[in-house]
């Protein structure tokens, strides 16, 4: 019987504790700044509250018998259906505003990326070992990559192509003052404007 590695490198390891304490420490900063009026809504908290309630069960379940690549394969699945959760709300108002206005698509252009380097480095890590069991034995990965670049594929087209960003007319003291001379000529009398 032919041993195949576990496809989870170190490297993955050390992105989820990341995100992990980037998360943590989001949290924290919502807890504690000032939100004004804005609440969470019910369904956020009760989203929230059955993912955490999984992973109890899954947590309880896999410690007695040590299951620790389940586990980590659970979460992984939790992680792509919270991913998915994440990017439909913004979707789905740009579409309603026909606008994206106020998105900073500098964080899709860097998401994208992240999801196509990740798919990269699993397709070379693949050839190196003459194995495919990185995206086999990886499905979490494989799956929050391919969400990712579809909704950051989505945004892009939103962003550039159906939405594209108009450009807003300048005030009617600027137009004023782009269309001035810089220098006025000997006959225009110089006429002091308050500031």
């Amino acid at each position: 019987m032919k041993l195949e590695m576990i496809p989870v490198a170190a490297n993955d390891v050390a992105m989820s504790i990341h995100a992990f304490l980037m998360t943590a420490l989001l949290l924290f900063q919502i807890a504690t700044y000032e939100r004004g009026n804005q609440t969470f809504s019910k369904i956020a908290i009760g989203i929230v509250s059955t993912v955490w309630l999984c992973i109890a069960v899954c947590l309880l379940t896999a410690l007695p018998s040590q299951s620790w690549l389940w586990l980590i394969s659970i979460c992984n699945y939790m992680q792509v259906f919270m991913t998915a959760i994440k990017y439909i709300p913004q979707a789905f108002m740009n579409f309603m505003r026909k606008s994206t206005e106020g998105f900073s698509i500098g964080n899709a252009l860097l998401d994208f990326s992240g999801g196509v380097t990740s798919n990269a480095q699993m397709v070379m890590q693949s050839i190196d070992q003459k194995s495919w069991v990185n995206f086999s034995g990886n499905i979490g990965k494989v799956l929050l990559s391919l969400v990712s670049i579809f909704f950051d594929l989505l945004f892009m087209c939103q962003h550039y192509i159906l939405y594209p960003s108009r450009k807003a007319s300048p005030l009617p003291k600027l137009k004023k003052e782009i269309s001035e001379p810089l220098i006025k000529s000997a006959e225009q009398p110089i006429v002091a404007e308050s500031v």
